[in-house]
């Protein structure tokens, strides 16, 4: 396929930290989308969660599954939009590898951990670990830690990320992936946008997750058909599937109207960013960089989508009983940073040996909080829980 002048050319890319030879038979991207998937983290996403936590059943989302869906998603729309389809594939399945187990609860109690240990800390930020675990926390080759992806695909993996944060990558790689969230000119800070190939998997992302916690807020009874009434961008297609197909019910009604919705999104996403490049008319790249983002819903959608997130909002993800298997993750995060504090032995070798002042080839000089939230984050639901019980004596979750 012919891209875009304004799409991504993996024959014109930034390159990667180590500089390795072209691979005979993929592109750098395809490269990318390979190692990502050959990742110890990819293959932790299975048992990570998306809404409801791993035990509460087999047919809920989970992270990966949730990132095949945004992966599908964002080809989709970048083949109509000549963009490099792998580099939105390789950006979609990197995503969410710095998720902490239990979701946001995960990473909002391992974020309160770092900074009640040290109030100078950083925190914890699951853009800039999914970076981490990319850069230097994979150790799947002999000359350097991390995967080595290339710059296109490490800034879509970077999509937010504090001003302090940034300060410091940018210390450390002057010009690169953090550069757009700390560049200033005359006026001030100027916040620059990343590729059009990034913006795509960030609003895929949305999409996607919009779409499947309906269908998994549904499953799990916490949500009603009804209840979705409220919501345009829901009722809609449910009325467009009711007249296409009268007498449907269930899950095929369910499933249907969300088919219809998603395909509405997908078109809207194609037509409005096509608008908006057209009026932008970037030559390249790097003047994709200089305008808002490109990418983007019609007014109209967006207002819908953001009603729909509200809805998400107070109705699933604030559930009474949602919440209370969240307060308990927490918990789970709590014990473990503050077991691992007290007692590092608790933790593999392997991680021991990355703390600060640790003589070995590939040692980061981590603080020891800083490789306690690694170790935690990396974790699968299963895992902490069993850890936790190992460690606690008892069990937070029901049997």
């Amino acid at each position: 396929m012919t891209l875009a002048p304004y799409a991504c050319d993996p024959g014109t890319s930034r390159g990667r930290r180590f500089p390795e030879p072209a691979a005979p038979t993929r592109s750098d991207f395809q490269r990318d989308r390979d190692r990502i998937v050959h990742s110890t983290a990819f293959r932790r996403l299975v048992y990570k969660t998306q809404v409801f936590l791993n035990h509460e059943g087999d047919l809920f989302r989970t992270r990966l599954t949730h990132s095949l869906e945004v992966a599908q998603l964002g080809r989709s729309i970048a083949r109509t939009l000549k963009l490099n389809e792998d580099l939105v594939e390789a950006i979609a399945l990197a995503h969410d590898l710095g998720h902490t187990p239990f979701g946001h609860a995960g990473q909002d109690a391992l974020n309160n951990c770092l900074k009640t240990h040290n109030p100078e800390s950083a925190g914890f930020e699951h853009n800039l670990q999914s970076l981490r675990v990319v850069d230097s926390l994979e150790e799947r080759y002999p000359a350097y830690n991390g995967l080595n992806l290339t710059f296109e695909t490490r800034e879509g993996i970077l999509k937010h990320c504090s001003r302090r944060n940034a300060r410091h990558i940018e210390a450390r790689e002057p010009g690169g992936v953090a550069h757009r969230f700390v560049a200033q000119d005359s006026s001030g800070p100027r916040w620059q946008q990343p590729s059009l190939e990034a913006q795509l998997a960030n609003l895929a992302d949305e999409i996607a997750y919009n779409a499947h916690d309906i269908d998994d807020g549904v499953r799990s009874g916490l949500l009603g058909m009804d209840q979705l009434e409220d919501v345009a961008l829901f009722s809609q297609y449910r009325r467009e599937t009711e007249l296409a197909n009268p007498g449907l019910q269930g899950r095929r009604l369910l499933f249907e109207t969300i088919r219809r919705m998603l395909s509405a999104q997908v078109y809207n996403v194609i037509d409005a960013t096509l608008g908006a490049v057209r009026k932008a008319a970037p030559a390249n790249v790097d003047a994709v960089r200089e305008h808002p983002p490109l990418v983007c819903f019609d007014e109209e959608m967006a207002s819908r989508s953001a009603s729909l997130k509200r809805f998400l909002l107070q109705n699933l993800y604030r559930h009474p009983q949602v919440v209370e298997t969240t307060q308990a993750a927490k918990q789970v995060v709590r014990d473990l940073f503050e077991a691992y504090m007290a007692d590092p032995a608790q933790m593999p070798q392997a991680h021991i040996d990355r703390f600060d002042g640790i003589d070995m080839p590939h040692a980061a000089g981590a603080k020891p909080e800083r490789v306690v939230a690694d170790y935690i984050a990396g974790m699968t639901d299963r895992f902490a829980a069993k850890e936790h019980e190992r460690l606690m004596g008892r069990s937070v979750f029901p049997a």
